[in-house]
């Protein structure tokens, strides 16, 4: 066992303080020098999500307890796209992450706590996990806790998505609602994250993809038997990792980002997995830029998985299949087989105790579901730092897409566009200034797609935003996440016009303004909106602190830089070796 930072003098001032904290809360005297676990719980009471991790937060300290480590659970914000996103049109939702990241520093670094295992839930939760992870670097294991059981899963109408999506389609058409209410209750049948491969699912996937998660780990039901041997399993991963002294930054390398990146676009995962593996890499240190991994690793990277909402087939499906550990049993050829696991061994062995795939829900690299990616990252005069396309698996439709562009400051102001005709069939609409910076926060057009699927009009409009949308949406020509945002300095997007033509091309991999540089030049800055409500709080802070989103969005003073991935890093080594 290595020396623990957690062990201060017994009776310094500060050793002396602990003792008597701990012991006033019947921590036995014998129990004081073992190793110190966070149970990093993410509970709330407002979102199925999470209903369920006190209960696995007390199981896990018992299973601690006996495998000789002194536990302790902390808690941090607990975010639900479905529920927190209600105020400030959702801005709070992407800032949430990194507030999960500087919560688990405070109260882990704060004690000087020697481990952490943490209960990932829903969508920022696993991500902020695996940033603090790289941030603080001390032995830290994933727990994918588990995804909900659904209406659908027992032959019902509807899931949470579905609901989701028909409401925002009847706001638009103004179709009756009255079942809604009735598929609603019978939507979400126990607790966990949403049961479609969305945001949750993907990134729990590239938790064990990156070897932070014990193999066999996702998906899994929420309470199954399986979540619950996961849970033990990690438990035991993470005594070992204190006895062998592995960190996260011996886990989570340049390989081990690549094999999540083609764990992703074999599964077609959510884009919102880009912004988040490159935010892990910029807090461990890391300097490799994941939305161009993503661009050209998803030229040789096939389907293997056609999962709801890309294609017909259940997660329960996909888990019973194999699900992610079966992908990445078939993927070994293409992924770097010698990166290590938190449950010892590595990826290839950890591979090849996984079940072969069944050639029907997933299928080998011979017969894949398509060879088109299903996540597509493009770059050109629009997008210099890149954009990204969620396509359907597989892949039916046109994969290039040139019109003129029609400017709108938000959401509501293009479905206003689609009602009073400003929009028309071969228009390309540019919602703008609602990135990272511009929002702040990164604001959702989600309910724009879902309104020109109302509309009829998904085929036939494109959009070009610099805000995010929904893991569920894969239809229709939809690019997001433009880089550089419109609030950047001189930003192609903020120059954009009425009328100018934008070419999107996803098999050259182009998003293009064809508009003359000189010209461009020329046009006035973009300015951004009057009016925005950013609340005076949080969302304020954020926009003065957050990075780019080729930094993965990461918070660090704007003055030390664009990005200063390397400095993160070195900031982070530093702060660990210290305190070690």
């Amino acid at each position: 066992m290595p020396d623990l930072r957690s062990n201060l003098p017994p009776t310094s001032a500060l050793g002396i303080a602990r003792r008597a904290q701990w012991r006033s809360l019947g921590i036995p005297a014998s129990d004081l020098s073992k190793p110190k676990v966070a149970i990093v719980n993410t509970s709330s009471e407002l979102a199925a999500c999470y209903a369920h991790l006190d209960e696995i937060a007390d199981a896990l300290k018992d299973e601690l307890r006996q495998l000789g480590v002194l536990p302790f659970e902390i808690r941090t914000t607990a975010p639900s796209d479905f529920v927190t996103s209600a105020g400030r049109a959702g801005r709070y939702i992407l800032p949430s992450r990194d507030l999960i990241v500087d919560d688990i520093e405070a109260a882990v670094e704060g004690a000087k706590l020697d481990a952490m295992i943490c209960l990932s839930s829903c969508d920022k939760t696993t991500p902020g996990h695996l940033m603090a992870a790289g941030r603080l670097n001390i032995p830290t294991v994933i727990v994918p806790c588990g995804y909900q059981h659904s209406g659908l899963a027992e032959g019902r109408e509807a899931d949470v998505e579905e609901v989701f999506l028909l409401a925002a389609m009847a706001a638009v058409t103004g179709e009756p609602t009255d079942d809604l209410e009735e598929l609603a209750d019978d939507a979400i049948l126990g607790p966990g994250v949403c049961a479609g491969l969305a945001t949750a699912n993907s990134m729990h996937i590239v938790a064990e993809a990156l070897g932070m998660a014990v193999p066999g780990a996702a998906p899994v039901r929420a309470n199954s038997e399986r979540m619950w041997d996961s849970a033990r399993r990690s438990a035991a991963a993470l005594v070992d990792l204190i006895e062998r002294d592995v960190r996260p930054r011996d886990i989570i390398t340049d390989g081990s980002v690549r094999n999540a990146v083609r764990a992703m676009l074999a599964v077609g995962g959510s884009i919102n997995t880009i912004k988040h593996l490159q935010a892990i890499a910029v807090e461990t240190g890391l300097d490799i830029d994941v939305w161009e991994e993503f661009r050209v690793l998803g030229r040789d990277t096939p389907l293997l998985a056609s999962v709801r909402p890309n294609g017909p087939w259940l997660t329960e499906q996909f888990e019973d299949a194999g699900g992610g550990a079966t992908v990445l049993r078939e993927l070994l050829p293409l992924l770097d087989g010698d990166q290590v696991t938190v449950a010892g061994g590595t990826v290839a062995e950890r591979a090849d105790a996984a079940r072969p795939a069944d050639s029907e829900i997933i299928r080998p690299l011979s017969n894949p579901f398509g060879t088109d990616p299903a996540i597509a990252v493009v770059r050109g005069t629009l997008a210099p730092g890149g954009a990204v396309a969620k396509r359907p698996v597989p892949d039916p439709g046109p994969r290039r897409f040139t019109g003129p562009a029609r400017v709108f400051a938000n959401r509501e102001e293009a479905i206003e566009g689609i009602s009073n005709g400003r929009l028309r069939e071969g228009d390309v609409a540019v919602i703008r200034g609602i990135g990272v910076s511009g929002a702040p926060g990164m604001g959702l057009t989600s309910a724009f797609i879902f309104a020109l699927h109302a509309r009829g009009l998904a085929q036939s409009v494109a959009l070009v935003t610099d805000g995010q949308f929904s893991g569920l949406v894969n239809q229709g020509m939809t690019v997001g996440e433009v880089s550089p945002e419109a609030a950047a300095p001189g930003a192609p997007l903020g120059l954009v016009q009425d009328d100018d033509i934008i070419d999107i091309d996803l098999e050259t991999g182009r998003l293009d303004l064809h508009v003359d540089p000189a010209e461009l030049a020329a046009r006035p800055p973009y300015l951004a909106p009057a009016d925005r409500d950013t609340g005076g709080g949080m969302l304020d802070q954020y926009e003065q602190l957050v990075q780019p989103l080729g930094c993965g969005a990461v918070l660090c003073p704007r003055t030390a830089g664009p990005c200063q991935k390397t400095a993160v890093g070195a900031s982070a080594v530093s702060t660990t070796s210290e305190n070690a």
